[in-house]
């Protein structure tokens, strides 16, 4: 069910989008919504927070809201002939490294990180639980538990995925170093080299890597900005070239935002069940949906074991702790070997720290903050993105996370406006980072996660300028 908010903004969505709230118009301020709603302020500015982050509204400082002038142009649905449903030899890991390098720079504007602003974690209280949890552990208790993970941090994880609706098996989850370990050990346990593995188009730059480094060939399925993977063209790819798995991101889809409806999460469980294919979830973004309620995970509609799920807190709540999990059903014992033949274990501080928070009970309200933030600074970003960029531009409708897909017009190459923008200080994720073959040239991904930082509107107006500026039909 809809939230009082969630009323309350869809029924001026639907008054500004029938007219009756002209581009320009002031919104009744959060006094008179009150009086004529009779809803309290703070659900009054949830609604205005929600339609600031669609684009639908903009905030003025000490003017109140304002309906956009400018209608926000989404990203078109690609259409099959747009993705090669060849198999590719996945050879990225170059041209990653040499985008992301600049993104370790403090002084670089981090439109191009994978990660959003450090200021939005509750570090200190992340500190205060790894210290009071450290004096109380007993010195056996270093080794004890070091491959499956801790278990106080798994039983707590086992807990929010219950209360979720989501029951883990016993031997769930396994903690691991972030969910790349996760994530890279699940792709390990379902394949072997030369195999063939279906990944969304664009995708998870990382899931490239992991491809690449286990020899492993890449077949690209339609994605829709929006909803996600394409059921349809996955059975394509299914009946072409029987792929040994299949790696999906439905929540918040790194570099698009793409959130999977329900309907085609069933439906593609259950195909990739009744071929008997397993699907790498990865999950990671789903804490930070926009909306009212968390997406229910791949997972939840796994009845065959053959989903293997990944996450971790990098994102959420504790990035540089490394900490995330692994729940790889039928896989789980092969998981668990190759762990404990890799690294063998997560470090016992970051999984003491984690814990220890979670039994505090903080993290939900810390989410609720966070998802906020991350809502009003990514409708504020792409409000940026399309009063300043040239026409043809179109950016993604994110329901959550907190990058954007932005397309620009063609003939623009992004891996040239990448080194012209880091000259001026700027770094951005190219469009080919995202593709086995290195197509989406014309297109980016920008990070929206870093409210507070002043440097972004005119980072904003420098692409803006460089882009304008930018030769066509060199591509």
């Amino acid at each position: 069910m809809a939230t009082r908010y969630e009323e309350l903004a869809e029924a001026l969505s639907l008054r500004i989008q029938a007219g009756q709230l002209r581009p320009g118009e002031k919104l009744p301020s959060v006094r008179q919504a009150c009086r004529n709603t009779h809803l309290s302020p703070s659900t009054v500015f949830q609604a205005y927070y929600l339609l600031e982050s669609r684009g639908l509204i903009e905030a003025r400082p000490r003017s109140g809201y304002y309906v956009c002038h400018r209608t926000p142009t989404a990203v078109r649905p690609p259409s099959a002939a747009d993705v090669s449903t060849a198999t590719t030899e996945v050879a990225v890991s170059e041209l990653i490294f040499d985008v992301l390098r600049s993104t370790r720079d403090a002084d670089v504007v981090p439109l191009g990180s994978a990660f959003p602003s450090p200021a939005l974690f509750p570090l200190d209280k992340l500190a205060r639980s790894g210290a009071r949890a450290m004096r109380h552990l007993a010195p056996t208790a270093l080794t004890a538990e070091l491959t499956a993970g801790n278990e106080r941090l798994r039983s707590a994880l086992r807990a929010r995925y219950t209360r979720h609706g989501i029951t883990l098996n016993a031997d769930e989850p396994l903690i691991t170093n972030g969910a790349m370990e996760a994530l890279n050990l699940c792709l390990q346990a379902v394949t072997r080299p030369g195999d063939v593995v279906a990944v969304e188009s664009p995708t998870f730059y990382a899931a490239l890597q992991a491809l690449e480094r286990l020899h492993l060939r890449a077949v690209e399925v339609p994605t829709d900005p929006q909803q996600g993977m394409d059921p349809d063209g996955l059975a394509e790819v299914i009946a072409r070239h029987r792929p040994a798995a299949c790696w999906i991101m439905p929540s918040f889809q790194n570099p698009l935002g793409a959130l999977m409806p329900t309907s085609r999460r069933q439906a593609i469980v259950q195909r990739l069940a009744a071929e008997g294919i397993p699907v790498i979830e990865d999950d990671v973004y789903a804490e930070l949906f926009h909306g009212a309620t968390r997406p229910h995970p791949l997972k939840a509609f796994d009845r065959d074991g053959l989903v293997l799920h990944c996450s971790s807190f990098s994102k959420c709540l504790a990035p540089g702790y490394r900490i995330g999990w692994a729940a790889a059903g039928r896989y789980a014992t092969t998981v668990m070997r190759l762990k404990m033949m890799g690294s063998l274990g997560a470090p016992v501080p970051s999984q003491l720290a984690l814990a220890d928070y979670l039994e505090q009970g903080g993290l939900d309200s810390h989410l609720r903050r966070l998802r906020r933030q991350l809502a009003e600074q990514v409708g504020r970003v792409r409000r940026w993105v399309l009063a300043h960029f040239p026409p043809g531009t179109s950016v993604s409708d994110p329901q959550g996370g907190y990058f954007l897909w932005v397309e620009l017009p063609e003939g623009i190459d992004t891996l040239r406006l990448h080194q012209q923008a880091l000259e001026k200080g700027i770094s951005l994720a190219p469009g080919p980072l995202f593709s086995a073959d290195h197509r989406f040239r014309h297109a980016l991904r920008l990070n929206a996660g870093h409210p507070g930082d002043d440097r972004v509107t005119h980072a904003i107006k420098t692409l803006a300028a460089l882009i304008r500026a930018e030769p066509r039909g060199t591509a």
